[in-house]
């Protein structure tokens, strides 16, 4: 089960998040501490940064290289330096292609998203119910086949569809119809998410039938961090089961909790 790792603060380089804390996201790909399923995250990673003297919308790598072994990692994570990163290394599901269509971080427009989670059985059970509700130009995003770019589909289908709508309720709208069809076709879901606009962050802890992988949350010196597991000491606090974060540094952090 993959990891991921989410930053909003001052602009910081992306070795200092990716590559140099104890527990970073390099060494959760071979010692993971909280990973329900899997022994490694050896199946790629990636991650998207906001430069926005330069554009809106989000800079993206990927590589099918397990991140221990990519030799371009230390050159780019030197280099790069943003106030808003996503992150993540990849467990893949059994059968899924190894191909960068399904690598993360996804993006659309000015949005980029990463997942931590799984759909048993996706393909027979939840691919045609999720794939049915989405409309052009949303059902044409999907150039892979994981369970992780059709939900991030069907939240920017929700997104756009409700433009003035906190995100925060979008992201609750799209969990309850996860739930409903997982229920529906008696499926097992687990999702964490995290999405940005490169100004904002919004996460979630949530799970269906089964129990949701960990997150963890970070406020320190002004700066938010999201991640799978710490990747070094501090207070870090756990998401409740079926919450939602939102962080807008104009506000500071905001808890949603589902309805059970």
């Amino acid at each position: 089960m993959c990891r991921l790792l989410a930053y909003l603060g001052s602009p910081v380089s992306l070795h200092s998040l990716l590559c140099q804390p104890p527990h970073s996201l390099v060494v959760q790909s071979y010692q993971p501490q909280e990973m329900t399923a899997g022994l490694l995250n050896a199946d790629g990673y990636g991650f998207s940064w906001y430069d926005r003297r330069q554009q809106d919308q989000p800079f993206i790598y990927k590589s099918l290289l397990p991140i221990w072994s990519d030799i371009n990692l230390s050159s780019l994570s030197h280099y790069i330096h943003s106030d808003c990163i996503l992150a993540y290394v990849r467990s893949a599901t059994p059968g899924q292609a190894l191909d960068l269509s399904n690598g993360q971080p996804f993006s659309h427009d000015n949005w980029s998203f990463i997942h931590n989670g799984a759909i048993p059985q996706f393909r027979q059970r939840l691919y045609r119910p999720l794939r049915d509700r989405l409309r052009s130009p949303y059902y044409e995003l999907i150039n892979g086949s994981t369970d992780s770019e059709h939900l991030f589909a069907y939240l920017m289908q929700l997104q756009d569809e409700t433009p003035q709508q906190p995100l925060s309720q979008t992201l609750k709208t799209a969990l309850k119809d996860f739930q409903e069809l997982a229920m529906a076709h008696n499926s097992q879901l687990s999702a964490n998410l995290v999405l940005s606009d490169g100004q904002h962050l919004i996460a979630c802890r949530f799970a269906v039938n089964t129990a949701p992988p960990s997150l963890y949350y970070l406020q320190q010196d002004g700066s938010h961090l999201i991640a799978s597991e710490p990747i070094f000491p501090g207070n870090w606090q756990a998401f409740a089961p079926s919450s939602i974060l939102t962080i807008n540094p104009n506000q500071g952090p905001q808890w949603t909790v589902l309805n059970p």
